[in-house]
């Protein structure tokens, strides 16, 4: 093939957005058209919301990303958004965290914080908001109540898995492939089921 690598760079850019923990793996070669990009994005992304971005971090520009104000985002140092996450403040993100592809993760009014080596699978959703179910009145016409979710530090959260608002999850725990966390989860634990249900604790592995 007589293609130069330039004439790929696009796709590329799409394997980055899908996979971007390759993006600290990166030849220098390939960080002197990355690097731009990213700037570009990142200095998009904080001028048209309200964004806050540590240093080398990664954006996927196909991620949704919104923090009106009063609903700030902050990310911390060397952390990853991917393609078609979606992200609503008010967030506090740690450094060194991974947010993978169709990721929904919403702040209600309180917010989530999301620990240092957090690790958030690919189809997860973290929910800080719940609407009421009273008899008297129909689902639409509920109140919206907002208590917070707290992700300690390394915890992952299994692909297609769900935290409910209220939810404080332990350091290094871990919550499996589709399990739904509706109540607090121990350090170091592994959960799983739906509800989610200590099955497991890592540190006996």
């Amino acid at each position: 093939m007589n293609e130069s690598p330039a004439e790929f760079r696009e796709q590329h850019k799409r394997r980055l957005s899908w996979m971007p923990w390759l993006y600290a793996s990166l030849k220098e070669k390939h960080l002197v058209w990355a690097r731009p990009w990213q700037q570009e994005v990142q200095a998009r992304l904080m001028r048209e919301e309200t964004v806050t971005l540590a240093e080398d971090c990664f954006i996927a520009p196909e991620a949704g990303i919104f923090a009106q104000l009063g609903r700030p985002i902050r990310i911390g140092a060397r952390s990853t958004v991917a393609a078609h996450a979606f992200l609503h403040g008010p967030l506090s993100i740690g450094a060194d965290v991974s947010i993978n592809a169709r990721a929904s993760l919403d702040g209600g009014a309180v917010g989530i914080t999301i620990g240092d080596g957090c690790r958030i699978a690919s189809g997860a959703t973290l929910y800080a908001f719940d609407h009421q179910v009273a008899p008297d009145r129909l689902i639409r016409e509920q109140p919206v109540t907002s208590r917070g979710i707290t992700l300690g530090i390394d915890v992952w959260v299994g692909a297609n898995a769900g935290i409910t608002d209220g939810v404080t999850v332990g350091d290094h725990a871990v919550i499996g492939m589709g399990a739904v966390v509706t109540s607090a989860v121990p350090a170091w634990a592994i959960v799983g089921g739906v509800p989610a249900r200590v099955i497991g604790d890592r540190r006996d592995r």
